[in-house]
């Protein structure tokens, strides 16, 4: 981090170093096998992180055909060239939400909000065995989230994006 003065005011200025990440893991709705990815709703730092970033995995909802992808060019938000890796994850998002796809896991958010406010460093410690360090793969770990809440936020996930 370095201070200048501002050559047109005079100001102070803060310079910062770019951020450039060895690895980008990025969520997206869906994207075909070269890793042209469409974004639906806000992107936020996504696409950014994208291009900064050394390499960047990309989990997907859906792999779609190339010809899919080419029917709406407008929604490819992150272009193939970025991209090292493309993985099928469907709820890869999960407990959060994916935008169009599902909303957040309610019930489940509200359980690890529970364990924090008891304790917080014993609830994420506990959090992390059980959910993170614990499934030995994607399914097990969806079968401890539970098919109902997966459901659920599957329905109300349609319901704001066909609105």
């Amino acid at each position: 981090m370095r201070q200048i003065d501002c050559p047109f005011t005079g100001d102070k200025l803060v310079l910062v170093p770019a951020l450039n990440p060895d690895v980008a893991l990025i969520h997206v709705q869906r994207c075909d096998a070269y890793g042209n990815a469409q974004m639906d709703g806000l992107q936020f730092m996504d696409i950014d992180l994208a291009m900064a970033a050394n390499r960047v995995i990309l989990t997907t909802e859906r792999i779609v055909s190339n010809d899919q992808i080419r029917r709406a060019p407008d929604h490819t938000k992150i272009p193939f060239f970025t991209v090292d890796a493309v993985v099928e994850v469907p709820f890869g998002c999960a407990p959060h939400e994916c935008y169009g796809v599902y909303e957040p896991f309610f019930k489940h958010l509200d359980m690890y909000a529970g364990l924090l406010r008891k304790d917080a460093e014993r609830g994420i410690a506990g959090y992390l065995e059980r959910y993170f360090y614990g499934p030995r793969n994607w399914a097990e770990y969806l079968t401890l989230l539970g098919l109902e809440e997966m459901l659920d936020a599957s329905r109300r996930g349609r319901r704001i994006y066909d609105d």
